[in-house]
């Protein structure tokens, strides 16, 4: 029998309106459509009528500056990605919680709240959190340095698990007759004493479908690759070239035996922003039209952004100024590195550069015909740059429509995507293995070593 061909993972990024920075002057979006449950239960049924392993939903703690022009505001994402378990079956629910600013009890206790909720489909997004105006909503005067940041995210998830842990599968009894309801010698304080984090267990949520949501991660910096080897079980990264993408799947991939994983542990998930037409032509006018609907000062504002420096007294149609070294940045580094090699490599002025990160900040754009989408991403997947994408649709509902009823179809018939979900978990559909509980693990270690001491 031949092996059976290898699927690759569909995650749908679901940006409010749309993720082209114009998407909310289309005629088809509207205001409330950020706020409004109706539209999120219609896109998350579109994308698991296509059967996409997972949706995501990106998360700032901030408005920031560019509220004028179009900011990212919307729900919180434990709120909505609750209510949207409800009207689905299948499809897992990925919500970015920062480490930074929050503590590890409550993220442990509505991570499991959520994976019960969806019997099984939660997924959590860890991020540090890059922006100072974040740190300004938490009684910070400064913003934690980045290597700061990642030191707490360790310690932060090492207690998340700890707690996740604290309840054994079968701790729960529900003896009525005996009047037991646990054993409680399967519920386990954690006694937690670190360098950010005091903590003692046990978590007051019993152990979950999946046993930990599924982890994933989006850093790209020497800190973000490094952490994800470690601890990350899927990957939401940008890459602009299938040169960098191979390269960083490969830098990825090769960093986990250190930790004792293996490659199949880890799913490299790059960002591609498509805008179908029937035709290329057709495609590229859309592109055009949305870049023409930018409003030139946000642009440089979120630009500005990522590579720390103001930009409103350069010349839009000059180069960036000198820029400070990698080492020097505290926001974004990865993002901070794509851009500044973007701007280099195709020899981009400010505004040539502000229409590039339009669509997808940083994340591949590709406009054409579904089948020549579908190219793009076969290449990619079989060439060695990921198992699978995170689809950032430029405008909702109809990029989302577009990708679904086009560009699915396109990848089945080519055998490069499932037709049915092979679980109803979402470790199950991305094929992760649920984790053993760590006090099980310990409890057979010494039952183990007891029984080899007494045959010595």
């Amino acid at each position: 029998m031949s092996k059976p061909q290898k699927k690759m993972h569909l995650n749908v990024f679901l940006m409010n309106l749309g993720h082209h920075e114009a998407a909310w002057r289309r005629k088809d979006t509207g205001p409330k459509h950020a706020t409004d449950i109706r539209y999120f239960t219609r896109l998350a049924q579109i994308a698991e009528k296509a059967k996409f392993d997972s949706l995501f939903l990106a998360d700032v703690l901030s408005v920031g500056k560019n509220v004028r022009h179009g900011s990212f505001v919307g729900l919180e994402p434990f709120t909505l990605l609750s209510a949207l378990a409800a009207v689905t079956e299948h499809i897992g629910l990925i919500g970015t919680v920062s480490t930074t600013f929050n503590e590890p009890f409550h993220v442990a206790r509505k991570f499991a709240s959520l994976d019960h909720i969806s019997n099984g489909r939660a997924g959590w997004n860890i991020v540090t959190s890059a922006s100072e105006f974040e740190a300004a909503n938490f009684s910070k005067e400064e913003h934690l340095q980045h290597a700061k940041r990642y030191e707490r995210a360790r310690e932060f998830l090492d207690v998340a698990t700890k707690l996740w842990d604290s309840w054994q599968d079968d701790a729960i009894v529900f003896d009525r007759e005996s009047g037991i309801f646990a054993d409680d010698s399967k519920v386990n304080a954690i006694n937690h004493e670190g360098t950010y984090f005091n903590v003692n267990g046990p978590l007051n949520v019993p152990r979950t479908p999946q046993g930990y949501p599924v982890l994933v991660q989006a850093g790209s910096s020497e800190d973000g690759k490094e952490f994800a080897a470690q601890y990350a079980e899927a990957i939401f990264t940008a890459q602009q070239t299938l040169a960098e993408g191979q390269q960083f799947y490969a830098d990825v991939k090769g960093r986990l035996a250190k930790y004792g994983r293996h490659p199949g542990q880890i799913k490299i998930l790059p960002g591609i922003c498509p805008i179908i037409a029937p035709t290329e032509s057709e495609a590229k006018e859309r592109e055009q039209e949305l870049n023409e609907l930018t409003v030139p000062a946000y642009g440089l504002n979120q630009l500005s952004g990522i590579i720390g420096i103001d930009l409103s007294s350069y010349p839009l149609d000059g180069p960036l100024p000198e820029l400070p070294p990698l080492n020097e940045i505290n926001g974004n580094k990865s993002r901070y590195s794509l851009v500044t090699e973007l701007a280099a490599r195709e020899k981009l002025t400010i505004r040539q550069l502000i229409g590039k990160l339009a669509g997808g900040r940083g994340h591949r754009v590709f406009a054409g015909t579904a089948v020549q989408v579908a190219d793009q991403l076969e290449e990619w997947f079989t060439q060695g740059a990921s198992d699978g994408f995170n689809v950032m649709p430029p405008y909702l509902p109809a990029g989302l429509e577009d990708f679904a009823q086009l560009v699915v179809p396109e990848l089945q018939r080519r055998g490069l995507f499932r037709t049915e979900y092979e679980s109803r978990t979402l470790r199950g559909n991305y094929g992760l293995a649920r984790p053993s509980n760590r006090w099980v693990s310990q409890q057979e270690s010494n039952a183990s070593d007891e029984i080899f001491s007494h045959t010595k």
